[in-house]
């Protein structure tokens, strides 16, 4: 039997993250996978993991211009708005200057850059965001991705920047559970858990983020930035409430908090009690791909039966809609 010829190489800087893990799991059958760490030396079946730091130039060079990767995904870097808030120069560091490392030699050596971004780029007003809309991010986690976001359109001659909403799942790493998990592991095992009421974002589980970036690359879509995103928002408290019908846990050890939100000191909202919103408009994404976003409610289902190990397709179907396709 002949050993299945790779479709092209793909290179994740930051693999041991929740998000680079899943990336790696996802293509790693059908493309030859290469994968980066910093501080936390990870192992994954049918992926080479290599150590790099996205500081230090002389590294990334070295990963870039041995491997020739045909699409560098940036995963490296700080995704906690908590995190992002109390390290200031650290996720300014690893969230901007490393990307910029990263993107200077994807152009040498002509891979494709591609960048995951988020909805907090904006400034949590109760609307649907654009893709054209300005950025006005009110938490340095957002300000970094703003300031990514803007480096790489303006500077990369072949990008793509998915700006996510809340992208959860299971991570590979048993010492970095994901809110998820612990979510999870909470309500599994009879605890009470206590869930922000205050901040709406869309929920989407990580394999349809990991399908889009499949298929913007297998269509060679470039120089391109796409809002990635259910149909619908809602607090991490309803989400719970979703999650319980659908896993059938316990709804009642689900009780409202308000998480705090660190915003950032040069914001006009500082010390605002509104309530926030990062709803990201997808319909770009969809018409541009010429497909059909879930709701939280289909994406939970589908975690549910992807979790649990049942039959799920992992890519697409084809829906009503002619040559759409339809995610299930």
């Amino acid at each position: 039997m002949k050993p299945k010829v790779k479709k092209g190489t793909v290179l994740i800087m930051g693999v041991s993250s929740f998000i680079g893990s899943n990336l790696a799991e996802h293509f790693k059958d059908d493309y030859k996978v290469i994968g980066t760490y910093h501080n936390t030396p990870i192992e994954i079946d049918g992926v080479l993991c290599v150590p790099c730091d996205v500081l230090v130039k002389a590294e990334v060079q070295s990963v870039l211009y041995a491997f020739r990767p045909d699409v560098t995904i940036y995963c490296a870097g700080i995704s906690s708005v908590m995190e992002c808030a109390r390290r200031e120069e650290f996720a300014d560091a690893l969230n901007t200057s490393g990307l910029f490392n990263v993107a200077e030699y994807c152009q040498r050596y002509k891979s494709q850059i591609c960048y995951i971004s988020s909805g907090y780029v904006f400034g949590g007003e109760d609307k649907n965001y654009l893709e054209m809309d300005i950025p006005d991010a009110i938490t340095t986690y957002g300000r970094t991705q703003a300031a990514a976001e803007f480096y790489i359109q303006k500077t990369s001659l072949n990008y793509l920047i998915f700006r996510c909403s809340r992208v959860y799942g299971r991570g590979i790493n048993p010492s970095q559970a994901t809110w998820f998990e612990l979510m999870q592991k909470k309500l599994t095992d009879g605890q009470s858990t206590s869930m922000d009421d205050n901040v709406q974002v869309g929920f989407l589980d990580v394999a349809y983020l990991s399908m889009i970036i499949r298929i913007c690359i297998e269509k060679n879509v470039s120089n391109r930035l796409l809002q990635v995103s259910t149909k619908d928002a809602m607090t991490h408290y309803n989400f719970a409430k979703k999650y319980a019908q659908i896993f059938s846990v316990q709804e009642d050890l689900i009780t409202r908090s308000k998480w705090a939100l660190p915003l950032s000191k040069n914001n006009m909202r500082a010390g605002s009690g509104d309530k926030l919103a990062f709803k990201l408009d997808i319909s770009n994404i969809e018409g541009y791909l010429n497909i059909d976003m879930p709701s939280i409610e289909e994406s939970l289902k589908f975690t549910l039966k992807r979790l649990q190990g049942s039959s799920v397709d992992t890519t697409a179907k084809k829906s009503s809609r002619g040559e759409g396709i339809k995610f299930i």
